[in-house]
């Protein structure tokens, strides 16, 4: 698993849960708002005062919308900002994926040369560029493929 998928995964996952707290809190407010509206509504006993605590209502209610747009806002400029903390894609970021794929007889601490040297041009089907960074041929041959001791498939 590639730590920028897991990552951005994590970051989307808290960003809605912020956001349901945004929510939550923002459906709360609006009805504390609505239920003042009606008790100002039976105490007053002239339109002028009923028209005022409808406009107190809807001030609040857009006060308490733009809140939570704000949250939202900051909450995914946070994830983004974890996000692109967290995964810097490079030239060489498949690089152990790549040496993984080597197994067998090449793929001992003698045949790491051999590696590096079969790796310069891609498979058939694959999208490597068939590339591979300065010392990566000496990574190749220590990497331990599936997690078997000596680099060997069970």
């Amino acid at each position: 698993m590639q730590g920028g998928k897991s990552s951005s995964a994590v970051g989307a996952a808290k960003e809605a849960v912020a956001n349901v707290g945004a929510s939550a809190w923002a459906g709360k407010e609006k009805t504390k708002a609505v239920v003042q509206e009606k008790v100002d509504k039976v105490k007053a006993h002239d339109p002028a005062a009923k028209a005022t605590a409808e406009a107190k209502k809807q001030e609040r209610i857009q006060e308490v919308e733009a809140v939570k747009q704000d949250a939202m806002r900051q909450n995914a400029a946070a994830k983004e900002h974890a996000t692109a903390a967290t995964y810097h894609p490079t030239p060489d970021a498949d690089r152990e994926a790549r040496a993984v794929e080597v197994e067998g007889p090449g793929a001992g601490p003698a045949g790491a040369a051999a590696a590096s040297r079969t790796s310069a041009a891609p498979r058939a089907g694959s999208i490597d560029d068939g590339r591979l960074p300065a010392g990566a041929g000496h990574a190749v041959g220590t990497l331990h493929a599936r997690g078997a001791p000596g680099g060997r498939s069970m």
